[in-house]
């Protein structure tokens, strides 16, 4: 078999324990660190936290969307519209 050797994700939170204090509903900052570009929450096989810190999160996640303090996702939102224009080509008639 080959196995890959890959760098061993850490969990921030147990890194910097004032980070973990900042896990709230009121700090969107620290809460779009662990959004996809979609709006979908990370898996913590990709981001690297533990169980605790992953539940927390994403209660905490799951609370400021339903306050609109983050998007359900971006899929409808007129920013990714914008984008989606400036990069198609149309021809020149």
């Amino acid at each position: 078999m080959n196995k890959r050797l890959t760098k061993k994700k850490y969990c921030p939170f147990t890194a910097d324990p004032q980070l973990a204090e900042g896990i709230s509903y009121k700090n969107p900052e620290l809460l779009r660190r662990f959004l996809a570009d979609n709006g979908k929450i990370i898996p913590r096989r990709l981001s690297g936290v533990n169980a605790f810190y992953q539940r927390r999160l994403t209660e905490e996640i799951k609370r400021a969307r339903h306050l609109a303090i983050l998007p359900y996702t971006t899929e409808g939102s007129l920013f990714v519209r914008r984008q989606r224009r400036q990069t198609q080509q149309r021809p020149y008639r």
